[in-house]
Formats: C-alpha cells, sequence, structure tokens
C-alpha cells in the first residue's frame, strides 16, 4: 500500500515538507533542535517518529533530546540571560510584537501544522490556536515597558529609604502539553522574556512540529541567541533533565496530575526552583431551570467536545436542573449525533482524531467502564470509522446520563465522553459539584444573572464562565484550585511567576530604629 504521508527535504538542509495526500496538505516544518538560534541536531543522533492521527501513519522523525541536549540549552540560555535581563523593555516588547506578527503572516502554515501533528481541524486552529496565541505574544509585548517595578514602603521611623524590586529569576524550564502545542509554548514563552528571563521549552513527544518549527519565527524576529530554545523529547529524559536541573531556577509544566507531581519533586529533590502548575480537571457546568435551551446546548455540545474532549478544561459534567433535564438530553443527543468527525482539513469538520491510538484505547476504555457501572449510553460509544481514514484515532461524540458515584463522573477522561447529572436545587448542586479533587474552571447557564453569580462563586474553582464556556482573554488570570494545579498564568498574575522580589533598605540620615550592634562598640 502505498504511504499517504512523504517528507521531503528542503535545499536549505534545516527544514523538511510534510506531505500529506489522503488529505491533499504540504507544509514547511523543522525537525532539528532549536539551541541558541541555530538547528542542530540531537548530541546521540536519537530521531523518533511523529505520527498523523487522522491516518495513523507516520509524518517525520524530529531530534530527540537528551540530558546532554537539556545541558547545552540550559548553557546557552545562561549566558543570554546575563545581557537579555538587562536589555530595555520596550526593545524586549518590540521583539515580542515582531515575533507576533511573523506568526500572523504564517498562521495558515501554523493551523495546517496543527492539524497535521495534532489532528484538530485547520479552521479551529487557525481562528483559536494561533489567534489566541498572536493575541497572548501581543499583550505581553505591550507589558514589556510597563512591568510590575516594585513599590516605595513605608518605614518606621525616619532615616530610612525602602523599596522592593522585581528581578528576573534567570533560566525557566517550561514542558508544554499536546492538546495545545503552539497555544501553551506561547503561554510560557511570552511573560517569561517580558520579564527578562530566558527558557528552554520541551514540547509534547506527540506533537513538537510546531514547537520546533516556531524557532525559524524567533531567530527571524531578531532574539537573541539562547533567549529561547526549543526542544522536542520524552519525558523520563527530556522532561526530567529539565525539572532536575540544578541551574533551571523555575519550571513551568501543563499537563496531567500524575505527572505534575513527578514534576514537582523533581524540582524540590534538585534546587527547589519555583514550580507552576496547571494540571487535569473534571469541570462543571451547571445549567439552571430557566436558562435558554437553546444556549445550553450548543455550551454544552462545545464545552466538551470542542478539540475532541481533549481540553483542560473541558465542562465534562453537566449539572441539569430537573425542570429541563430531559428535553436537554433529547437536544443533546441529537446534536451530537449530527457533529461531523473526520479529516480536519475539511471545512465541515468539527472533531478531528484523538491525538494517539493510546489516547483513543484511554477513552474506549472508559467508555466500556461507563457501561459496565450501569450508566445509561445514550449516543456514541464506539470508535468512529472514517471513511478514507480507516487507520486514524477517530472516536463518536459520547453521552452518558450518569451518577455522581460513576467512575466516569470522577476521572479526567481527556476525550468526547459527556457525563450528564441531574440535580435539583442550588445548594445541591454546589456542594456536588464541587465534590471533587479538581478546580480548575466551571460554569453556569442561567437568565438569572443573581443566581448565576451567587453559584460561581461559590465553585471551588480557578474560572468560572456565565453563559458561555471556554473564552479565554491573555488579560485574565488561569490557573485552578485543588489537584488543578499551582499558580496562574495570563495577566499580570502570570508575570509574578517569573519574577524576584528584592528588598532594598537605603540609610538616608541617623536612624534612630533597631540595628545591628558594631562589633567596634561591643
Amino acid at each position: 500500500m502505498e504511504k499517504q504521508q512523504l517528507t521531503v527535504p528542503n535545499s536549505d538542509h534545516s527544514s523538511t515538507t510534510l506531505v500529506s495526500r489522503v488529505q491533499n496538505a504540504s507544509v514547511r516544518v523543522h525537525t532539528d533542535l532549536f539551541i541558541n538560534n541555530q538547528y542542530v541536531p540531537a548530541l546521540q543522533g536519537n530521531k523518533f517518529d511523529v505520527e498523523n492521527p487522522a491516518t495513523g501513519e507516520v509524518l517525520c522523525q524530529v531530534a530527540e533530546a537528551r540530558e546532554d541536549d537539556v545541558n547545552r540549552a540550559v548553557d546557552a540560555a545562561r549566558e543570554a540571560f546575563t545581557s537579555w535581563r538587562r536589555t530595555p523593555g520596550k526593545t524586549r516588547g518590540k521583539l515580542l510584537w515582531k515575533l507576533a506578527d511573523l506568526l500572523e503572516e504564517e498562521q495558515d502554515r501554523f493551523a495546517k501544522i496543527e492539524c497535521l501533528d495534532n489532528g484538530k481541524p485547520f479552521a479551529q486552529a487557525k481562528a483559536i490556536d494561533v489567534s489566541t496565541a498572536i493575541d497572548c505574544l501581543r499583550y505581553y509585548a505591550g507589558f514589556c515597558d510597563k512591568l510590575p517595578n516594585g513599590k516605595v514602603v513605608s518605614s518606621d521611623g525616619e532615616g530610612l529609604f525602602v523599596y522592593t524590586r522585581h528581578e528576573p529569576i534567570g533560566v525557566c524550564g517550561a514542558i508544554v502539553p499536546w492538546n495545545f502545542s503552539l497555544l501553551m509554548m506561547i503561554w510560557k514563552i511570552a511573560p517569561c522574556v517580558a520579564m527578562g528571563n530566558t527558557i528552554v521549552l520541551k514540547s509534547a513527544e506527540q506533537t513538537p512540529l510546531t514547537c520546533l518549527t516556531l524557532g525559524e519565527l524567533v531567530k527571524e524576529a531578531g532574539f537573541p541567541p539562547g533567549v529561547i530554545n526549543l526542544l522536542s523529547g520524552f519525558g523520563a529524559s527530556c522532561g526530567n533533565a529539565i525539572a532536575k536541573h540544578p541551574l533551571i531556577q523555575k519550571i513551568a509544566f501543563t499537563g496531567s496530575t500524575a505527572t505534575g507531581r513527578l514534576v514537582m519533586k523533581a524540582a524540590a529533590d534538585s534546587n527547589l526552583k519555583k514550580v507552576t502548575l496547571e494540571l487535569g480537571g473534571k469541570s462543571p457546568l451547571i445549567i439552571c431551570d430557566d436558562a435558554d435551551l437553546d444556549t445550553a446546548v450548543e455550551l454544552a455540545n462545545g464545552g466538551l467536545f470542542f478539540n475532541a474532549g481533549q481540553v483542560c478544561t473541558a465542562t465534562s459534567r453537566i449539572f441539569v436542573q430537573k425542570g429541563i433535564y430531559d428535553k436537554f438530553i433529547q437536544r443533546i443527543k441529537q446534536l451530537g449525533e449530527g457533529l461531523v468527525v473526520g479529516d480536519g482539513m475539511q471545512e465541515t469538520t468539527f472533531n478531528g482524531p484523538q491525538v494517539s491510538k493510546q489516547q483513543m484505547d484511554t477513552i474506549m476504555r472508559y467508555i466500556e467502564i461507563g457501561k459496565k457501572e450501569g450508566a445509561k449510553l445514550v449516543t456514541g460509544g464506539k470508535a468512529k470509522n472514517v471513511k478514507g481514514f480507516e487507520k486514524g484515532y477517530f472516536v463518536e461524540p459520547t453521552v452518558f446520563e450518569v451518577e455522581d458515584k460513576h467512575i466516569i463522573a470522577q476521572e479526567e477522561i481527556f476525550g468526547p465522553v459527556m457525563a450528564v447529572l441531574k440535580f435539583e436545587s442550588i445548594e445541591e448542586v454546589i456542594q456536588r459539584a464541587n465534590a471533587s479533587p479538581y478546580g480548575l474552571a466551571s460554569a453556569v447557564v442561567s437568565k438569572n444573572i443573581t443566581n448565576a453569580m451567587k453559584i460561581a462563586h461559590a465553585l471551588r474553582a480557578g474560572y468560572c464562565w456565565i453563559n458561555t464556556v471556554g473564552a479565554v482573554s491573555p488579560g485574565a488570570s488561569f490557573g485552578g484550585y485543588g489537584q488543578s494545579g499551582i499558580g496562574r498564568e495570563l495577566g499580570e498574575y502570570g508575570l509574578s511567576n517569573y519574577t524576584e522580589v528584592k528588598t532594598v533598605m537605603v540609610k538616608t540620615e541617623e536612624f534612630e530604629g533597631p540595628v545591628l550592634p558594631q562589633q567596634s562598640k561591643l
């Protein structure tokens, strides 16, 4: 059988053109590590395969970074930090803005890479992943000459001038997930370098191509060598080397709660580096009796099935009040069965494949658990056979009616599996929604804004939408309660993760307050 993917080396020898015949798509990517503004192979020469999840075939091979590659990336970042930390904010802002401009010019290219590498629909990748990444770069570019500069602090008595400074941390590490590869990279890179830090970032092994290819734009934008270093590799070797590296002063990780624990332990066992974690979720969407049913069904659909359910904030627990419950079930079944699942390059496609066979198998295992536990299957529940893509990793949009005790109502599935629960009172649903170790996101649908805000304020979650789902803004902090993470990304809060706060006390005249005794007077 003729292969559907081809790789064609380009004349510059640093990039490759991917060709997917079955999807009638081609795009130029980079497959080597980006260190010190150069594309370089892994020191040990290792490579690994990258799959197209729509076809199940190999797209290309990329360099596999290991500990020695992390070391040279850290060395480059350390050297760059010396001058980058002193680079005027205005200059840093111009470079971030230029990177945004270049990404905007190449938005079709990067959306196509995300489609082939991750499986998500091209139109969604362009409108959401790439567009939001551009917005984030420009947000922090505008912040660079307005960064937190500390404050003057009142002191006890006269004679002391006291102030605080926000200083860059140094070399930072970052590990990003596969579901929003480009966007999560920018969420880490933009505030990090805006504050005068340098970064060593590892992509997910399932989706390394946007990460490596971004290096081309970083260099073209004019960033000094070593400020931004981009690696591809596996968690056990490359990721662990970043988390435990003694010269990396802070690490940011987005991914599963289980892996987040490992990152935190490695950070503690090495040099007690600062840690921010954005982890798993089992987010509730609460639909009240007075909600507009059309709106509620659309929000439930998008909040869970978008990106084939592979979203950390997916509202996978749908609490519907008793008065509209039956109508909701009928409508969500009808809508779910009408969603187009298939080739992400087609405009009509709503869901592409799951990112890998492993992820598809995990989802199917949860579906079987739901059936065995007695959850009522409303629709879906099977792998999807897509004509022309028989080897792809597709799953039908699936809806269950469940109880709180069911595993699929408790654990993060990270796939298109909706758990619908019935509730009667507001007090009851708040208690049930909060009965989870996670607390990343939440949502409320109601025409009564007073009630909606009461619920929002009572929910133990870092993010809460009212009469919308999934919207994010680069100026709004993002992060979770409980086992959904530590710290916040985005907004001004996100900058604080990349600073050290220093207090400076200056004696300006004879000071009468407490001081340490001088040796000569003892």
